[in-house]
């Protein structure tokens, strides 16, 4: 998943916090975030969606409307 898109629908990569220890292998292609699951979970109860930039117009229709880059960024 992007990480735009990640960080919009509170994936882990919008659960780091500063000073957090992020773990990149490129061998295996992987993001590790060094902190617990019980953790995460904490922050993920605790999290809340960035608003949109764009509240109005067509950057506003296709934020609202677009799926993620993986998905084929299609609109609905």
């Amino acid at each position: 998943m992007p990480i735009a898109r990640n960080n919009q629908v509170g994936g882990v990569i919008a659960l780091v916090l500063e000073g957090d220890q992020i773990i990149m292998d490129l061998d295996n292609d992987t993001l590790q975030l060094s902190v617990t699951d019980e953790e995460i979970e904490s922050r993920r109860k605790n999290w809340q969606a960035p608003s949109s930039t764009y509240q109005s117009g067509v950057l506003a229709k296709y934020a609202r409307l677009v799926s993620s880059a993986a998905e084929g960024a299609v609109t609905s």
